[in-house]
C-alpha cells in the first residue's frame, strides 16, 4: 500500500501539498511520473535517497507528458535547487548535493523559494 504525506513549509505552516507519494523502493523512483496523463496541484511525489549526492537524485524526463515542478532539498530539508523540468528533456540534475526530490505541479515553483526549509508529516 502507498504512504502519503503531506508537504509543509516550516516558517509558517503552510501546507503546499496535501498528497505527496512517498517513494524509497526501486520500482517506485523508476516509475515516477512516466505515463501519467496529468498531475493535480496537490499531488506529487517525494523520492527519497540514503545520502545526499547530485547524481543519485538527477532525473530524466522521458515518456512524459507535461512538465512538472522539481525541487531539491537537502538531508535537513531545505530546498537547494529548484527547476521546471520539460516534457522528453534528457536529464536535470540539482546544482548542489541533495537527498530529497520533489516532483509536482509547476504551480509548485511559485510557493517555494531556495534556501526556504520544507517538512514532510504523515
Amino acid at each position: 500500500m502507498a504512504e502519503y504525506r503531506v508537504l509543509r513549509r516550516t516558517s509558517d505552516g503552510a501546507a503546499l501539498l496535501t498528497r505527496m507519494k512517498w517513494c524509497q523502493g526501486f520500482g517506485d523512483k523508476l516509475r515516477g511520473l512516466m505515463f501519467r496523463r496529468q498531475i493535480t496541484d496537490d499531488e506529487g511525489l517525494i523520492f527519497v535517497y540514503g545520502r545526499e549526492s547530485k547524481m543519485d537524485t538527477s532525473i530524466h524526463m522521458f515518456f512524459m507528458n507535461f512538465d512538472i515542478a522539481c525541487i531539491w532539498l537537502d538531508k535537513e530539508g531545505c530546498v537547494v535547487d529548484k527547476v521546471l523540468a520539460k516534457r522528453w528533456r534528457p536529464a536535470y540534475a540539482p546544482r548542489v548535493p541533495a537527498q530529497y526530490v520533489v516532483e509536482a505541479s509547476p504551480a509548485l515553483l511559485d510557493k517555494v523559494q531556495v534556501g526556504e526549509v520544507l517538512r514532510f508529516e504523515g
